[in-house]
C-alpha cells in the first residue's frame, strides 16, 4: 500500500505500527480533551476519540490526504482505565487486572474535509496474579505511567500476559489488519 496519510498521534508505538503497513506518513500531534462523557460506555468513548483526533487533524488544515485518529482504552467491568494519575492509582488498577481478564478497545478513524469513518476493535487480555513486589518493581520501572491501563503488552508489562483473545497489535495501540482494511474502504468511498 503506498498511500499517504496523516498520523493525528505523537505515540512512538502508532507511529512504528502504521511504518510496518507500508504507509507515508507525516506524524504531528493534536490536543483533544479525553475526558468520558456522562454515561458514556467505553466502546463509545474510544470511538469519539479516535474520530475527534482525525477530525482535529482536519480542522488544524491536514486536509491534502486522510488524517488517522486512533485511541486505546483498557475496560475492566464496563469501567474505562485510563493511564494512571500516580502509584496509588496505577496499584489500585494492576490489582484489578491481576488474576483477570479485560478487554482493550482500539478505535481507528480516517478523516477527510467531508468525510469521516471509524471501526472498534476489541481484544481480550487474561494477566497471572501479580505479587506486590511484581507489581511496585513494574512501577519503579517507568513503563505503566503513560499507558492506558497502566501497563504495555509490548515491554516490560507483556510478562503478565497469560493469554491473548485478538489483535495483539490493537494493545499496542494501532490494529494493523483493520487498520488497512479501514483506510482501503475509506479510499473506495
Amino acid at each position: 500500500m503506498t498511500t499517504a496519510v496523516y498520523l493525528a498521534s505523537a505515540s512512538p508505538r502508532r507511529k512504528e505500527l502504521l511504518s510496518q503497513l507500508g504507509v507515508e506518513f507525516t506524524q504531528f500531534s493534536v490536543d483533544a480533551d479525553e475526558s468520558p462523557l456522562p454515561n458514556e460506555q467505553p466502546r463509545a468513548l474510544v470511538e469519539r476519540l479516535a474520530r475527534l483526533k482525525a477530525q482535529s487533524g482536519v480542522e488544524l488544515g491536514y486536509t491534502d490526504r486522510p488524517v488517522l485518529g486512533s485511541d486505546t482504552v483498557v475496560v475492566i467491568d464496563n469501567e474505562s482505565l485510563g493511564k494512571p494519575r500516580d502509584k496509588n492509582d496505577f496499584i489500585h488498577t494492576l490489582k484489578r487486572l491481576s488474576g483477570n481478564t479485560h478487554q482493550v478497545l482500539t478505535a481507528v478513524a480516517f478523516a477527510t474535509q467531508n468525510d469521516v469513518l471509524s471501526c472498534v476493535v476489541s481484544t481480550d487480555v487474561t494477566f497471572k496474579t501479580l505479587t506486590d513486589e511484581e507489581i511496585n518493581t513494574y512501577w519503579d520501572s517507568d513503563e505503566p505511567q503513560d499507558k492506558a491501563g497502566g501497563y504495555g503488552i509490548q515491554g516490560l508489562g507483556g510478562r503478565f500476559v497469560t493469554h491473548i483473545a485478538g489483535s495483539y497489535f490493537s494493545v499496542v495501540g494501532l490494529p494493523l489488519y483493520e487498520t488497512e482494511q479501514l483506510l482501503k474502504t475509506f479510499l473506495r468511498r
